[in-house]
């Protein structure tokens, strides 16, 4: 979260908000990371914690920990590096970096950024085809994996954009403008590389020959709002491959994933920026896990800021988690070096914590070393583990 503040000091005020904001009250936004409050560990003494194992294998590619990161879209608002910046430093950490389909890289530059396992994230289009060439290319990139963001068949109210005049087209008054002026850096990297475009798409947008269509216009006129299960299945096949559904928030919807054919489900409510009111990700987990067995990946998508959230997860039944806010705020104070910092951070939060709660692999994690604060029932110990 200091590094949350170095953003917020280096970034206009409409660019930062437009990070850190989330939906109408902004109740989903806060409860993804205080829901981690509802949980206390059960440590174990006298286990020798000499050697700490984090290594783990997510979506058919091996990862470092436990941890990979979440696609974000339009990352160059946030710093000139773009999603190169962060790629590279995610294949550093020997982590997944995930690319949005409204990114500011192309596929194929960031597959060349760094030797690391990559994902990407995609929508079902009204366009069928768009969607078979944004695989294409990634299968010819030798992406890992692919990501189906499920949540968004339209944006959420996100309010604090529409008072920073964060909109598209954007509505900056007085107060917003002067920010950009007290931002001298980001402003300074923003008119020395002004090139602001989204290359996966913009080919197909060129080839529509409505040049007086805007990027943000075709994606949003393409998002299907008639998406279904039948979709889902459809893509899955398509791609062959390690495939994550995310948006994924109750335990029917996560054993229709597992129905169709899904590798893993992302257990998200999109940072809390659609339905304000969602639960918190880490609270669907034992549900979920009860649900699909051990047979579907589970990852926790949203409110992670420190080690001992990753811990709690993993003792819920997650397999994983992935982060999008930590690496944006890193990459907005420090760029590549301040995504490299928060990811070094986040491996030592956890190798500590591992050895303070006497485990020495995160594979050893179960149910029996979390419980629910006040459950003076302490129910969960009562649950034979089911990881």
């Amino acid at each position: 979260m200091d590094f949350r503040k170095l953003a917020q000091r280096r970034l206009p005020s409409p660019i930062f908000h437009y990070m850190d904001g989330g939906a109408d009250d902004e109740w989903t936004l806060r409860n993804n990371t205080a829901a981690f409050e509802h949980y206390e560990f059960s440590p174990s003494v006298l286990n020798s914690v000499a050697d700490i194992g984090l290594r783990t294998r997510i979506l058919g590619a091996d990862s470092s920990m436990p941890v990979f990161l979440a696609p974000t879209g339009m990352t160059r608002l946030f710093h000139h590096g773009r999603e190169l910046a962060v790629a590279r430093a995610a294949a550093r950490a020997g982590v997944m970096y995930t690319l949005s389909t409204v990114a500011t890289s192309s596929i194929e530059d960031v597959r060349k950024a760094g030797d690391g396992p990559k994902m990407f994230q995609v929508y079902v289009f009204k366009d069928r085809g768009l969607s078979r060439e944004l695989m294409q290319r990634c299968k010819d990139a030798g992406y890992t994996a692919l990501c189906l963001t499920v949540d968004s068949p339209l944006a959420g109210n996100r309010e604090r954009d529409k008072r920073t005049g964060m909109t598209m087209p954007p509505r900056f008054g007085l107060a917003s403008l002067a920010s950009f002026a007290m931002s001298p850096h980001w402003t300074f990297n923003y008119l020395r590389d002004s090139n602001f475009s989204l290359p996966n798409i913009a080919q197909r947008v060129e080839a529509t020959g409505a040049t007086s269509m805007s990027l943000f216009e075709y994606v949003n006129g393409q998002l299907d709002r008639s998406l279904t299960w039948a979709d889902c299945e459809w893509l899955i096949r398509e791609w062959d491959g390690p495939f994550a559904i995310k948006g994924v928030m109750s335990a029917p919807d996560a054993q229709r994933a597992q129905a169709i054919g899904a590798t893993a489900v992302m257990i998200s409510n999109h940072g809390g920026r659609q339905l304000d009111g969602a639960p918190a990700p880490v609270d669907c987990v034992s549900r979920m896990r009860d649900a699909v067995g051990d047979s579907l990946e589970l990852i926790v998508d949203g409110g992670v800021r420190r080690g001992t959230h990753v811990m709690k997860a993993l003792a819920a039944g997650a397999d994983a988690v992935s982060l999008g806010r930590p690496y944006l705020y890193g990459l907005a104070a420090g760029g590549e070096r301040g995504v490299d910092r928060v990811l070094m951070l986040m491996r030592q939060e956890i190798e500590r914590s591992m050895a303070l709660l006497g485990k020495a692999s995160i594979h050893d994690l179960v149910r029996s070393d979390l419980r629910r604060v006040g459950d003076v029932s302490d129910l969960w110990r009562s649950v034979a583990p089911m990881r």
